[in-house]
């Protein structure tokens, strides 16, 4: 049966080979097997179940969490000439009996469902009654309550055992980690399934990760590399995403805000565009992205930190399906800690399942804060193995810098211990440096020992240090006392000096080294644009109602008019420019900067 495999993969597919597992998986799937398959997306794992399935005699059954998903590959496989079909709530009663009828007439080789339509007993009866080839469970990880995208359909799938015996069954996922490999195992009663692992690897991928300053304008700068591209940005809440939908969309960008918070009609149409259209912009929730099989998306962007280093390597390998250059793009800061910290614990959830939910937060803020190649870290968490570094990350192609923080970790430490472990990071940065506020004197904190004892950090950098302090375990937030910030057991060795602390440079808003330059004076050959630049400087200042030189002093103007720059990072080298007006006013004076070159 492998040559008919063969066949099919060549004259209806139009591949001349197999790629990586797939001739093992098909194979265990025609000798009548049940198979788990781990394929990173991208990987051909459709191809695993659609050949098996064409090559069996009777139907398979491919079970699929979401419309769209299943609207799009039966829509493929049709253009490939494939008798394929769906069940879902969007067919009207006749297409519905007309699925039905070509089930019953044995005119289908695929059908398409939705566990909770797949779960009906009259669905489950009526299907009884026909061939089935196999059954293949898509995005098999939803089965997990320990996942990063549970779904409770998922759950009663384990009946697919009884209901259709001696059908192979193939589950599969594009990330589990070992724990998430057995509960889908055990809760679908696989039969001893052969367990088939891809490597995780997506080279093509390049990851950066920030820390997050002024997020809009990290975001805007990062499009700048990623002009007419088609893309997507995650944010963790509806109103995020419209508000940055909206913003970008100001800004020149085909930006569309894609959450469960929109119409069904409105969701549709913006996935409609953003597959069909080039260089629009996906504006989202996780509601988005699962099983789009769009092969160009460029980037992948996160404005918010996502739950779990699974989540993550989910969301990121939407990128670069088609195997060219990507990016996945990430800023993330304490706030974000924080909010996932409380989300988890204030879930009605098991106190084992908030420890294993905490600890994946912990995974991840540690892999953002890594000083060592990202791929080599994000592979050896899925347990594999990468030797060397990538050299496609943003660690390998500009090392961070370490600093000796371990005096400033014992200030922090003993401040925290001395405020009585009772105060947020704000009010424990306010009595590090020394400030005078109202809460500061109520509590008489100014005669602590430690007050003003941190002033030579700013609060952005004391910030980054209680950020990887929590990270790597020294702090614990203690969501039930609002927010405070206490002290661990293993903070004991680092106030006693047992332990040295290094810690990764904060670089948040970190701008370009500036030289001093000579004092400037307009020539007359520059009088034109000298001329150009103010008199957008007054049109802005004019629309805003407010002076000239709160938009742009004389001495910014000449900079602009000497060096002439060409780019947001070269325009942001320019004294007097910083990011909020970058954001604000950068793109119309390199417009006209780019008149006049």
């Amino acid at each position: 049966m492998i040559n008919r495999a063969e066949e099919i993969l060549k004259h209806t597919f139009g591949y001349t080979e197999f790629r990586g597992l797939q001739r093992e998986v098909i194979e265990n799937t025609l000798d009548g097997a049940d198979s788990l398959v781990l394929m990173p997306t991208g990987g051909g794992k459709s191809l695993c179940y659609q050949i098996p399935g064409l090559v069996r005699d009777g139907m398979a059954i491919v079970v699929s969490p979401l419309i769209a998903l299943m609207q799009d590959q039966v829509s493929a496989l049709q253009q490939l000439g494939l008798r394929a079909a769906f069940l879902n709530s969007t067919l009207s009663r006749e297409e519905h009996s007309q699925v039905m009828r070509a089930i019953y007439d044995g005119e289908l080789d695929m059908l398409y469902i939705a566990p909770e339509r797949l779960l009906q007993e009259s669905t489950l009866e009526r299907l009884r009654s026909v061939d089935v080839s196999l059954i293949a469970i898509d995005e098999a990880h939803c089965v997990s309550q320990w996942g990063h995208d549970f779904r409770s359909d998922y759950l009663g799938l384990h009946v697919l055992q009884h209901a259709f015996p001696n059908v192979p069954r193939i589950a599969l996922t594009a990330t589990a980690d070992e724990r998430t490999r057995e509960e889908i195992k055990m809760r679908l009663a696989l039969f001893k399934p052969s367990v088939f692992v891809s490597s995780f690897d997506r080279p093509n991928i390049a990851y950066t990760v920030k820390e997050k300053g002024d997020p809009k304008a990290q975001l805007l700068s990062f499009l700048q590399d990623h002009k007419n591209e088609a893309g997507i940005v995650y944010c963790m809440s509806r109103n995020r995403v419209d508000g940055i939908a909206a913003w970008l969309q100001q800004r020149g960008v085909t930006a569309l805000p894609y959450h469960a918070g929109l119409s069904t009609q409105e969701r549709a149409e913006h996935q409609r565009r953003f597959l069909r259209e080039d260089a629009v912009v996906m504006v989202a929730t996780i509601a988005f992205g699962m099983g789009i099989d769009k092969p160009d998306v460029r980037f992948v962007a996160h404005l918010d930190l996502p739950k779990s280093m699974e989540a993550y390597y989910q969301e990121t390998g939407r990128a670069g399906r088609d195997g060219r250059p990507s990016a996945a793009w990430m800023v993330y800061g304490l706030q974000d800690v924080m909010r996932i910290i409380k989300m988890v614990q204030d879930s009605s959830a098991a106190d084992q399942h908030k420890k294993i939910e905490r600890s994946k937060i912990e995974s991840l803020l540690g892999w953002c804060e890594s000083t060592t190649c990202r791929r080599r870290a994000l592979l050896r968490y899925f347990g594999e193995e990468f030797e060397g570094a990538c050299g496609n990350c943003d660690v390998c192609l500009n090392p961070p810098k370490t600093w000796n923080a371990t005096e400033d970790a014992q200030k922090l430490l003993s401040n925290i211990y001395r405020t009585g472990q009772r105060f947020g990071s704000g009010h424990v940065i306010d009595v590090l440096r020394g400030k005078d506020t109202a809460k500061i004197n109520q509590f008489g904190h100014q005669k602590l020992s430690t007050y003003g004892l941190g002033a030579h950090h700013s609060d952005k950098q004391w910030r980054s240090i209680i950020r990887q302090l929590i990270v790597q375990g020294y702090l614990v937030v203690n969501d039930e006392q609002y927010g405070a910030i206490q002290l661990t057991e293993r903070a004991r060795g680092l106030l006693k000096g047992e332990i040295s602390l290094f810690l990764r440079e904060d670089t948040v808003g970190a701008k370009p080294a500036r030289q001093k330059r000579p004092a400037l004076k307009v020539d007359a050959a520059d009088e034109e644009l000298w001329e150009a630049l103010k008199a957008l400087r007054k049109s802005l200042a004019d629309d805003l109602g407010v002076p000239p030189f709160h938009i742009f002093h004389d001495a910014t103007l000449m900079e602009m008019v000497q060096y002439r720059p060409q780019s947001n990072s070269e325009l942001l080298s320019v004294n007097g420019v910083g990011q909020v007006k970058l954001e604000k006013f950068g793109e119309e004076f390199l417009s006209v900067l780019d008149e006049y070159r």
